[in-house]
């Protein structure tokens, strides 16, 4: 993705997501602790998988006897701009830190991005996903919305329209009061994880919606993710579940069962569902976006 013949990779990124710019970052790292102790990144180091597999390639890379592809690419890189918020966030704790190595330019929050694509994209494309994917009627359905963030309010803002009986979890004070004046009811997970018929977890973090959660929904009780990593359902957990059997039903559908005969529905595997299960935001509400990434490659050039 980041090399091609004749060339030693990109001046500049549009990352979505920072997997990138943190591919660059642990590249130019492992390089130089390399050429120093002569010593290899380690995948078993870490437990998240997606930094599992960026060492894995970067260990491939030196073992290959290429041992400045990350180097040589930083030394003539310029810069790059980021689309969302978990990249953003990733990007502050490295400024953080002291480890962000080139300049950045933070996209998401452009208010023609932010509000737009964030709460108007996920408006559009999640009750998509929902129906693509499962046909189930949304009307009278309790549904539970894990944030209440932008894509949050999209959300929660869509299903409400449905006429779902929409509940949000949410950690942070202000949001959770934007919630309750919007007239949604505002609860903890355990309250209602053995009523709701969907949950979406919306929040850009981790460990949202667990195992343990799982197991005490209701038969047939949907879950899915429009948050931007696949580690706000707990998948590991889950397929870990000692007696879980797995049917897939379709692409991007599957039911677990669970040893006491219940079972839940997984959208896309725990992925963004509004693009594995349908076609993600609409082109209108993304072209508000991508003007600002030209933008920001323009400042940048």
């Amino acid at each position: 993705m980041l090399r091609w013949p004749g060339n030693t990779g990109p001046d500049m990124l549009v990352d979505d997501g920072g997997d990138a710019t943190i591919m660059m970052h642990e590249g130019i790292k492992a390089e130089a602790d390399f050429k120093k102790l002569g010593t290899l990144p380690d995948p078993k180091s870490t437990t998240n998988k997606e930094l599992q597999i960026v060492l894995t390639i970067i260990r491939r890379t030196l073992e290959e006897g290429v041992t400045d592809l990350w180097t040589k690419m930083g030394e003539k890189f310029i810069g790059l701009s980021e689309e969302t918020t978990t990249g953003v966030h990733r990007l502050e704790q490295m400024s953080k830190k002291g480890e962000l190595l080139f300049r950045a330019i933070n996209v998401n929050d452009s208010v023609t991005k932010q509000k737009f694509d964030n709460i108007y994209g996920c408006k559009h494309s999640l009750p998509d996903g929902l129906m693509r994917a499962t046909d189930v009627m949304l009307a009278g359905k309790q549904v539970v919305i894990c944030g209440f963030g932008d894509v949050g309010k999209g959300c929660a803002a869509a299903m409400k329209a449905q006429g779902s009986r929409v509940v949000v979890t949410e950690v942070d004070p202000i949001c959770a009061l934007q919630a309750c004046m919007e007239g949604y009811e505002v609860k903890r997970i355990e309250s209602v994880v053995h009523t709701a018929d969907i949950f979406i977890t919306a929040t850009g973090n981790k460990d949202i919606i667990m195992s343990k959660h799982m197991a005490q929904m209701k038969n047939n009780a949907i879950v899915g993710n429009i948050g931007h990593f696949d580690n706000e359902v707990d998948l590991e957990g889950l397929e870990g579940f000692p007696g879980i059997k797995c049917t897939n039903i379709k692409d991007q559908v599957d039911r677990y069962v669970f040893p006491d005969g219940h079972g839940i529905i997984l959208l896309a595997q725990g992925r963004l569902l509004n693009l594995g299960c349908a076609t993600g935001h609409p082109s209108f509400v993304m072209s508000c976006s991508f003007t600002n990434q030209v933008l920001a490659q323009l400042e940048l050039w």
